[in-house]
């Protein structure tokens, strides 16, 4: 039996693993903190939690039917191969940027409005496979085995979001105050790592739903 401070523990814990996993989210709101600064970090970050909470609404209300979902074999090639095609094509642009500002040249490049910023943090973790995999499992692992009543469940599912959205916070927050002090050279540089990042983890995705599972 968890008292609420137990619940509110474990779920901080969570909350910090997770945030502190360094992956395509991360370096995405390090980009664009430093790049276009604090707001449109934070465009990112929420598009980020909002693709979190729509996760934990799912499966606190839905657990049975996405439950039959990963049970689909094809489901997690699907999502693997959407995640890996979002991460390569951000990826792409990114690095697509970096080369054509090397070369003093404009034109092709993704939108930097802060819809199409959210947008980016909102489809880079919806199509992550890990993404749903950790909710569900958080989900199984201790609302179901533990009886949680709705109280409980909410309680801890809140802890681990704020947990979230405060350390992205943090990211986005570190990044615009070590902007003054960056030259353009390391934004181009910053630019390059976070598209590199991203076309490596869709290449890796995509290896491992089409080679290592067929």
């Amino acid at each position: 039996m968890f008292s609420d401070l137990e619940i509110i523990g474990t779920g901080l814990k969570l909350g910090l693993v997770l945030a502190a996993m360094t992956g395509p989210i991360f370096f995405s709101l390090i980009q664009a903190g430093v790049e276009s600064g604090l707001r449109a970090g934070v465009a990112v970050g929420a598009g980020v939690w909002v693709s979190d909470l729509l996760f934990v609404l799912a499966t606190y209300f839905g657990f049975e039917s996405l439950q039959s979902w990963v049970k689909w074999e094809a489901y997690g090639v699907a999502l693997g191969v959407a995640g890996a095609i979002i991460l390569l094509i951000f990826g792409g642009f990114t690095l697509l940027r970096a080369h054509r500002q090397k070369a003093g040249l404009s034109g092709v490049r993704l939108p930097s409005t802060y819809a199409a910023l959210w947008l980016k943090g909102f489809l880079i973790n919806t199509v992550n496979p890990f993404t749903f995999f950790f909710w569900i499992t958080v989900m199984g692992v201790y609302v179901l085995a533990e009886s949680w009543n709705p109280h409980q469940a909410t309680l801890f599912f809140g802890t681990i979001l704020t947990a979230i959205f405060l350390t992205d916070f943090a990211k986005v927050m570190l990044a615009k105050r070590i902007r003054p002090w960056l030259r353009d050279g390391h934004v181009l540089l910053i630019r390059r790592i976070s598209g590199i990042v991203l076309v490596g983890f869709g290449l890796i995705l995509l290896f491992r739903v089409l080679v290592l599972k067929a």
